[in-house]
C-alpha cells in the first residue's frame, strides 16, 4: 500500500489502477526516448532515402524518358533530314543519268545514221557502178540480140549478118 500513497502524492486525487508509479513512468520515459531516439537516427533516415530513392526512380525515370524523347525526336529529325537529303542526290544522279543517257543515245543516234547515210551512200555508189557496168555490157550486146531477135521475128538475117 506503500505505493499507493506513493502514487498518490503525484496525483492529489486517487485514480486507482491508473495512478503511475514512479519507477514504471521514469522506465516508461527511458524506453519512449530509447525508442524516440532509435526511430529518429536509425529507421526514419533509412525510410526517407528508400522514399527519395523512390521519388528519384519515379521522377527521375520519367526525366530520363523525357530525355530519351527528346534524344530520339533529334536523331529522328536528323535521319529524316538524311533521308531527305540521300532522296535528293538520288534525284540527281537520276536526272543526271537520264541526261546522260539522252546524250548517249542522241549519239548513237547520229552515228547509227552516219553509218546508215554512209551504207547507203557505199551502196548507191556500187549499185551505180553495176548498173553502169551491166549496161555497157548490155548495150554491146544489144544491137546483136535485137538483130538475132528481130531475124527470128522476120524469119531471116537482119543487118550486118547478112552478107
Amino acid at each position: 500500500m506503500t505505493t499507493l500513497a506513493s502514487n498518490a502524492k503525484i496525483f492529489n486525487m486517487d485514480l486507482g489502477p491508473l495512478n503511475p508509479v514512479w519507477a514504471e513512468l521514469i522506465i516508461g520515459f527511458a524506453v519512449f526516448f530509447l525508442t524516440f531516439f532509435f526511430m529518429a537516427k536509425v529507421i526514419l533516415p533509412k525510410i526517407k532515402r528508400t522514399i527519395e530513392q523512390r521519388e528519384d526512380a519515379i521522377d527521375g525515370g520519367t526525366e530520363r524518358a523525357d530525355d530519351l524523347r527528346s534524344e530520339a525526336a533529334d536523331i529522328r529529325a536528323q535521319y529524316e533530314a538524311e533521308l531527305a537529303e540521300a532522296r535528293h542526290d538520288a534525284a540527281r544522279i537520276r536526272s543526271k543519268a537520264v541526261e546522260e543517257g539522252s546524250a548517249a543515245i542522241a549519239a548513237a543516234r547520229a552515228e547509227g545514221q552516219a553509218e546508215r547515210d554512209a551504207i547507203l551512200a557505199a551502196g548507191g555508189a556500187k549499185i551505180a557502178a553495176e548498173r553502169e557496168a551491166a549496161e555497157r555490157e548490155l548495150n554491146a550486146d544489144v544491137d546483136a540480140w535485137a538483130r538475132a531477135l528481130a531475124g527470128r521475128i522476120v524469119g531471116e538475117p537482119v543487118g550486118a549478118d547478112r552478107a
